[in-house]
């Protein structure tokens, strides 16, 4: 692969350009500034969790905060990867596979939210967009609620 950012990937190639392949690895699939500002606010209510943790051990997903004890399961869901119906714009360069892919993610999520519930777990999802703050209240109180009233199985 040739390092010239005018370079097009063969067809089929899941990288437009060697530019914009590296732009795409360079993303966080993990500790991107909204989870961790989301987990510091969690954190100082007294809250403590795991960190990208597998809510269950036989599923190849992992949640941005796990709270094992209640069975909570929390996802800070990126705008662009995860298909934000706000602000998702599809991409102009290699649209079809970028565009599935972000389908699959949709798609993969939902499974995984399937999945959580009939093992009796609660997931929450917020986006990248949304008020730190808020999401932090929301959990905490989601997490309080559930071990003082037992509603976890």
């Amino acid at each position: 692969m040739s390092e010239d950012p005018t370079w097009e990937a063969p067809e089929g190639s899941w990288a437009s350009s060697a530019a914009r392949r590296r732009n795409m690895q360079a993303i966080r699939s993990r500790d991107t500034k909204p989870e961790k500002l989301i987990r510091r606010l969690v954190h100082a209510q007294g809250l403590r969790y795991r960190v990208a943790a597998r809510p269950l051990p036989d599923l190849r997903r992992t949640a941005d905060m796990v709270f094992r004890s209640v069975k909570v399961a929390v996802f800070i869901d990126g705008c662009y990867w995860h298909g934000c119906p706000e602000h998702y714009v599809p991409p102009r360069t290699n649209s079809g596979y970028w565009s599935e892919k972000v389908l699959r993610n949709m798609e993969r999520d939902r499974d995984t939210d399937q999945r959580l519930k009939e093992a009796g777990w609660l997931v929450l999802r917020f986006w990248e967009h949304e008020p730190s703050d808020r999401c932090a209240d929301k959990i905490a109180a989601t997490v309080v609620a559930r071990r003082i009233t037992g509603r976890h199985p």
